[in-house]
């Protein structure tokens, strides 16, 4: 495989958790228009996901979980017991439409990516990176954990190493469980601390295999880039993966509703462009996020800088088009600044003493 690709479905298109759940908002389809009103996503460099069958889905879940989730599906209800016992049905994880067919396309999308990385390359499989689903239960607005099957699949092709780098606002805490003592895998996570699921403390880790950083609230790019150089760039050379999974998750950036982190987009295309060339295979998710413009931005900036893309100053009327075209159910309007460009404005200054103290203890476990 040469180049980058990009993985993409309709079953994200006009599917909803419900009218005033976060993920009432459009996100894989929002960045799939933007990218093609840029005219950088050709047909060449887009695959559709398939959908995951439910025996690959035993790779990871319960066939108990696997059953409950298609059966809720079907019936567009849930039984007393499978809201006890597999979290379904509940304010988190809600009965919509597509509760089963959207996460195991997902799922799909990144078992499709690690094949297409066999040989070396990149993948953005923008609508993976469910990090909270745990065996035999939903959790976190995610029903079937994504990394966890993918990564699992690379090690299953033959791959020794992978490398788990997430800097979505929430620690990973389905993918940290999965992975807990494994000499194979890697974590590496950067999340606000103090936020759901209150996982992934500095001193977590998780038998050896992970390197936690909770960013105090307001955090902002210098922070992040001091995690980024001195913790999580070291940390994966010194492993020396055969491939490396980004979780991408747009909510730490300062407009978000579900975190109070400052980021901007230009972390996340720093981290993608840096881990790029720490190994012959990259797989890049998306994850969390829950403002549409911010996520449509800064997933569509992750496929340019993945693709080799210019990000413009200024966007054509085209694609200013499809951001103003997005709505969601909370009150206010994005300002100019999300309507017409596509990199933030950087948010920097120096590392707090409190994130370089951090550091500073993960850097001695490297």
């Amino acid at each position: 495989m040469t180049g980058a690709l990009f993985i993409g479905s309709n079953i994200y298109r006009g599917s909803r958790y419900g009218r005033l759940h976060p993920l009432s908002i459009e996100r894989v389809p929002a960045v799939i228009d933007l990218c093609r009103a840029l005219g950088w996503l050709p047909e060449a460099e887009y695959r559709v996901s398939p959908r995951a069958k439910p025996a690959a889905l035993t790779g990871f879940h319960t066939e108990d979980y696997v059953a409950a989730l298609a059966r809720a599906e079907a019936a567009q209800a849930v039984s007393g017991e499978d809201q006890r016992r597999h979290g379904l049905g509940t304010l988190s994880n809600p009965v919509f439409p597509e509760m089963y067919r959207r996460p195991a396309t997902a799922v799909g999308g990144g078992m499709l990516a690690a094949e297409l990385v066999a040989g070396g390359g990149v993948v953005h499989n923008p609508g993976g990176g469910t990090h909270h689903g745990f065996p035999d239960h939903a959790a976190g607005f995610c029903y079937l954990n994504e990394p966890v099957l993918t990564i699992r699949r690379l090690l299953d092709m033959g791959l020794s190493r992978v490398a788990y780098v997430d800097i979505d606002a929430h620690h990973g805490d389905g993918v940290e469980a999965a992975f807990a003592g494994s000499e194979a895998v890697r974590l590496f996570s950067c999340h606000e601390e103090g936020r759901w699921p209150f996982t992934g403390a500095l001193e977590d880790d998780a038998g050896g295999a992970a390197f936690n950083l909770p960013l105090p609230r307001g955090a902002h790019d210098g922070d992040f880039r001091l995690f980024l150089e001195e913790v999580v760039l070291p940390g994966v050379e010194a492993f020396r993966p055969d491939a490396i999974y980004l979780q991408c998750g747009a909510d730490a950036v300062l407009e978000d509703p579900l975190s109070r982190l400052g980021l901007s987009n230009n972390a996340h295309f720093a981290a993608a462009a840096a881990l790029r060339g720490l190994s012959p295979r990259l797989i890049v998710s998306g994850g969390g996020g829950y403002n549409p413009w911010t996520v449509a931005r800064l997933w569509s900036g992750i496929w340019a800088t993945l693709s080799g893309r210019e990000i413009p100053e200024a966007l054509p009327p085209a694609a200013r088009g499809v951001l103003e075209a997005l709505r969601w159910s909370r009150r206010g309007r994005p300002g100019e600044t999300l309507l017409s460009t596509l990199r933030d404005a950087p948010r920097d200054g120096a590392a707090s003493a409190d994130v370089r103290a951090r550091v500073a203890v993960l850097k001695g476990r490297i």
